[in-house]
Formats: C-alpha cells, sequence, structure tokens
C-alpha cells in the first residue's frame, strides 16, 4: 500500500468510534471488490449507513436491510451489509467494555501484528488478512511492511 496511490484511502488515526466503525466497513467492502469501486461510491456509503455511527447502525432493522440492498449508490451485497449491522453490535460491545474503540485497540498493544490481526477477524464478520491489514495500516496502527507481509501470505 502506498499513501501516493489514490484508490488507498490517507492512513490517520480516526477521531472517534464512528470512525473505526467506517474503517471496519470499507475493509469489508473492498474485499472482493474493486477498491476504486468502493471509493468512488464511498460518500453514498456514508449516507445509508447513517455516517457510521455506531449505535445508530446496530438499530438497523428488517426495513433497513430492504432499504439498503434497493440503494444503488452502494453495493449491494446482502451479505456485508447485514454483517456492517453485525459489526455495529460488535463495535457497541466493544465501546461499552473499553470506552472507546480506540481504548479497545490499546489492549492489543505488545502483540505481535498476526496475533491482532487474527484477533480482528475473529471479531467481525467479513473480515479477512488483508482486510485487517487495511483496516491496521489505514487507522495508523503498526503492520509490517506491505511487500514483507504479502510474501508471508
Amino acid at each position: 500500500m502506498s499513501p501516493a496511490d489514490p484508490i488507498i484511502p490517507p492512513r490517520s488515526v480516526p477521531e472517534n468510534d464512528a470512525g473505526y466503525f467506517e474503517k471496519i466497513t470499507q475493509a469489508v467492502f473492498q474485499a472482493g471488490f474493486s477498491w476504486k469501486v468502493i471509493r468512488q461510491k464511498w460518500p453514498n456509503f456514508q449516507e445509508a449507513f447513517a455516517q457510521f455511527d455506531v449505535d445508530a447502525v446496530a438499530d438497523f432493522t428488517e426495513e433497513d436491510m430492504e432499504r439498503l440492498l434497493e440503494d444503488k449508490g452502494i453495493v449491494r451485497n446482502g451479505r456485508k451489509i447485514k454483517a456492517t449491522i453485525t459489526n455495529a453490535r460488535t463495535c457497541q460491545s466493544i465501546i461499552a467494555n473499553h470506552g472507546s474503540f480506540h481504548a479497545y485497540l490499546r489492549t492489543l498493544d505488545g502483540q505481535d501484528y498476526e496475533t491482532r490481526s487474527k484477533t480482528i477477524c475473529k471479531q467481525f464478520k467479513f473480515m479477512g488478512p488483508m482486510g485487517a491489514y487495511f483496516f491496521y495500516w489505514s487507522v495508523g496502527e503498526d503492520v509490517p511492511p506491505y511487500e514483507e507481509w504479502s510474501a508471508n501470505r
């Protein structure tokens, strides 16, 4: 990943829990899709998913699912939409237990990258190794150099 790549979003620590949830969701939707397409549609995702307000998305209903499945402005993958709602509920639990998502990540400090990656993959639906790498990288967490990481896959 290169910060100069226009498809890859800039690397920065999110200001709040919504920012972390947004990066988790972006990692989920990018898996198996063109990153360029996801980037182009991202403003629509922000609107469709309540600016990634964790509590709002966690409260989404079947009617919200139907609305999202009809929204041509986003990728209408039902399994990933459902995963996003489930992931919001996971974020709620993490935030309730740690005070913030950032505080939760600090509990993982001291663990090697592979352990941290496996932890997040187990917790979040549709989060695989590449998604975990993207997530950690995009929120400013320590990751191995991409070339080294991908060579070991």
